[in-house]
């Protein structure tokens, strides 16, 4: 492999152990809050966190681009207060990676939360304990195979981004080109080994993934 192909797996895997690193807390606070809250809203919650499972990677793109460009709502404060945009960085791709990694958390934590028996968790409140000290003694460790599912499925997806990351982070060789942006490069410009080789990388990274997932949980929603 030469450098331009090893930086792009080395930025894959930043973008996805980052990514990934972000999913899991935040995926598990929304599924908990699915399965175990009722609330005026829950399904519009609920539809918002799945849409990047079904949307066209690209339209999540969009969105993101205008939330998050120069001149986007989110954007455009934080570029008048630090004079930096994340557009065209790692940090990008990081951003796309997370929206569209986090509808595998959720489902996949929220069916963990919900296949716990909730007799156990009436009978730690019946003890004295907090729903805080539910949560981290008596939830998370009955649907640890679960969350570990959801988050191997988390960075399988965050490795894989293509649209989005495009979108928002551009394919900027030396900069923003993650693996998958690679793979487009090289089977645009004819250079088939180079993409053959990495295309073979990710299918077996992403069975040995899956695998991994269904070993722990036996399911993937």
């Amino acid at each position: 492999m030469d450098s331009s192909t090893l930086f792009s797996i080395r930025l894959s895997l930043q973008v996805a152990i980052t990514a990934t690193c972000l999913v899991v807390p935040t995926g598990i606070l929304f599924a908990y809050i699915l399965a175990e809250k009722n609330f005026r809203g829950k399904d519009l919650l609920d539809i918002a966190l799945t849409l990047p499972l079904v949307l066209p990677p690209t339209v999540t793109g969009y969105y993101l681009v205008i939330l998050f460009g120069r001149n986007g709502p989110i954007g455009r404060p934080i570029y008048d207060l630090t004079g930096w945009t994340i557009m065209f960085t790692w940090q990008a791709a990081v951003l796309a990676s997370f929206v569209v990694a986090m509808p595998l958390m959720v489902k996949t934590a929220r069916a963990s939360f919900e296949s716990i028996e909730h007799q156990l968790i009436d009978v730690s409140y019946t003890l004295g304990h907090s729903e805080s000290a539910t949560l981290f003694k008596v939830i998370l460790p009955l649907a640890r195979k679960g969350l570990f599912a959801g988050a191997s499925l988390a960075f399988a997806r965050a490795m894989g981004e293509f649209g989005a990351t495009l979108m928002l982070a551009g394919n900027i060789p030396g900069k923003t080109d993650t693996a998958p942006l690679a793979i487009y490069s090289y089977a645009s410009s004819g250079d088939w080994p180079s993409a053959n080789g990495m295309v073979l990388l990710f299918t077996l990274l992403s069975g040995a993934i899956l695998y991994v997932a269904l070993k722990f949980n036996g399911r993937v929603f």
